[in-house]
């Protein structure tokens, strides 16, 4: 039933609230898919072949439907600012770790891309889309750094630390976006 004129669109104070409510969540609850436990076993080898907390990989999977298959790595990520930087061990060792993904490096200013390349065990490198780059140029810039390398936007994770590189996901259509802190974290 639609609430009438000057209806406050609280809680329905109509007789049975409590029995709709359990019938509406048994409904959704009976709609979620139970996945058998292979299945879970192989994301779960996945999330740590990308270094990720299952937890992290799981809701990724589930909001876009799609396995990770790339990472962007934004330079200051891996605490690569200047050209004679060298990679921290950490963010070393866990780029070596990555198993069956597309590793690409994006330079941020004055970092080029071929000291970006030079630095980290990455798959290919460019330089990052311009801090103050207007909304349809950012977009532009990130789409045909998908094209070329072939890869969904929806399958591949920005790892950053600035506020105005998570603006990325959104105007190139990746999965997410983890802080260089916390994918570089120790594992459990």
């Amino acid at each position: 039933m639609t609430p009438g004129p000057g209806h406050n669109g609280g809680p329905s104070l109509d007789e049975g609230t409590a029995w709709r409510r359990h019938c509406w969540t048994r409904a959704r609850t009976d709609l979620l898919p139970t996945l058998p436990v292979e299945v879970v076993r192989l994301r779960v080898a996945r999330a740590r072949e990308l270094g990720l907390p299952y937890r992290t990989y799981a809701g990724l999977r589930a909001s876009t439907g799609r396995d990770l298959i790339g990472f962007l790595f934004s330079s200051n990520a891996l605490r690569l600012l200047r050209a004679t930087d060298p990679l921290p061990e950490d963010r070393h060792a866990r780029l070596m770790a990555l198993v069956a993904c597309d590793r690409v490096g994006l330079a941020q200013p004055p970092l080029a891309p071929s000291a970006l390349l030079a630095r980290a065990p990455l798959d290919a490198a460019q330089a990052a889309p311009p801090a103050l780059a207007s909304w349809p140029a950012l977009r532009n810039d990130l789409k045909a750094l998908l094209r070329t390398r072939r890869l969904p936007g929806d399958a591949v994770l920005l790892v950053a630390d600035t506020a105005l590189e998570r603006d990325w996901v959104a105007a190139g259509g990746l999965a997410g976006v983890l802080a260089g802190d916390a994918y570089f974290a120790p594992q459990p």
